[in-house]
């Protein structure tokens, strides 16, 4: 199995090589890694570049936002498998990448997710959230549940079958591809459970009420937009199931 890992990038010098080095640290053998930047200015390219020939695909170009960058990541992949880490972001440890591999191989599944842990900007050492993912049941969806974006893996097939990142959906367009893959056209998981990435605090979607309740209405909208119905209390108990991950 090959696994595609793209980090999608835009002005992410404090962070990046952290980010970087948890990739090429994995004691698995099979990692395309791609880097998709934004025409960074900060000197990120300077040190993605450093690495030289360990990063196996390289693009630095203006585009439209992260998910944008993230559909150009997808089409440079050609890996069996596609995992997603921004460039805040780190894995846990130096297994996860086969960790991953060897669950869905084992269990032949279409896609593999685990936890997530959010940590202090400035001290990896302090767990800000511990987001427990848990087993995936058939109606997770419609009780508010999502699994976290970086710590999701799927096969390059389901791109291909069922399309990439809406750019239309705001900040829920990790939320919206997730729901199509796994809810509407039911892609098969197997979860692992333990902390697979481990993420610097400051998400976009939770920053302010204001973004809150827009995110809250774009989480509607990618119900809509599949065809699908949630039930009358599914998009608050998605916030509400938050609230746990700070206990």
């Amino acid at each position: 199995m090959k696994v595609s890992i793209i980090t999608v990038v835009y002005n992410g010098a404090a962070t990046i090589r952290h980010c970087i080095e948890s990739v090429l640290s994995q004691n698995f053998d099979s990692i395309e890694y791609i880097i998709v930047d934004g025409k960074s200015n900060d000197g990120s390219m300077e040190i993605i570049e450093s690495f030289g020939s360990k990063i196996a695909k390289l693009i630095s170009e203006p585009d439209k936002g992260i998910y944008d960058a993230m559909n150009k990541g997808i089409k440079l992949a050609t890996g069996d498998v596609i995992g997603l880490l921004n460039a805040d972001d780190f894995y846990a440890d130096k297994t996860i990448i086969s960790e991953v591999a060897q669950a869905m191989s084992q269990t032949n599944a279409d896609g593999c997710y685990g936890d997530l842990n959010y940590v202090d900007g400035q001290n990896e050492a302090v767990i800000k959230r511990n987001w427990v993912s848990g087993e995936y049941k058939k109606n997770s969806f419609l009780m508010g549940w999502m699994p976290p974006h970086p710590a999701f893996f799927v096969k390059k097939k389901c791109y291909d079958q069922y399309g990439d990142f809406r750019l239309d959906m705001g900040s829920a367009a990790d939320y919206e591809i997730m729901l199509r893959f796994i809810f509407k056209n039911g892609i098969k998981l197997t979860y692992i459970p333990k902390v697979l990435v481990k993420m610097r605090t400051g998400g976009v979607s939770n920053s302010t009420l204001n973004n809150r309740i827009e995110a809250n209405k774009n989480d509607r909208k990618a119900w809509q937009v599949n065809g699908l119905k949630p039930r009358f209390f599914t998009l608050w108990l998605k916030p509400v199931r938050k609230i746990v991950q700070f206990i």
